[in-house]
């Protein structure tokens, strides 16, 4: 059985940071690359980042790059996104999937960038 477990989400002031983790089982990890997704209320789930199996390969969404960065620890099973200089526009529930539309995803962490 698939499961993702994503965790490190909070409450975060504009510009702070936050990383986000993913815990993976019930498949190849390491063979399989790995998204991150985020959703807002009312609004349809939206591609935020990708990273390939080895790690080697990353694209993200215009709207974090230069400011998210995505990783991967195949020896751990746990894919990362690594938040900065927040905005108040990232507030949204994560989630990490095994496809960039979210169909497969896991429950989500909430991010809110508030002061």
């Amino acid at each position: 059985e698939v499961q993702l477990v994503e965790s490190g989400g909070g409450l975060v002031q504009p510009g702070g940071s936050l990383r986000l983790s993913c815990e993976a089982s019930g498949f190849t990890f390491s063979a399989t690359p790995m998204f991150w997704v985020r959703q807002t209320p009312g609004k349809e789930l939206t591609w935020v980042s990708t990273v390939n199996p080895s790690g080697s390969a990353t694209s993200y969404h215009p709207s974090v790059k230069g400011r998210a960065t995505i990783s991967r620890d195949n020896s751990k099973n746990t894919a990362y996104l690594q938040l900065n200089r927040l905005r108040s526009e990232d507030t949204a529930i994560y989630y990490c999937a095994l496809d960039p539309r979210g169909i497969q995803r896991g429950q989500g962490t909430q991010v809110t960038v508030s002061s």
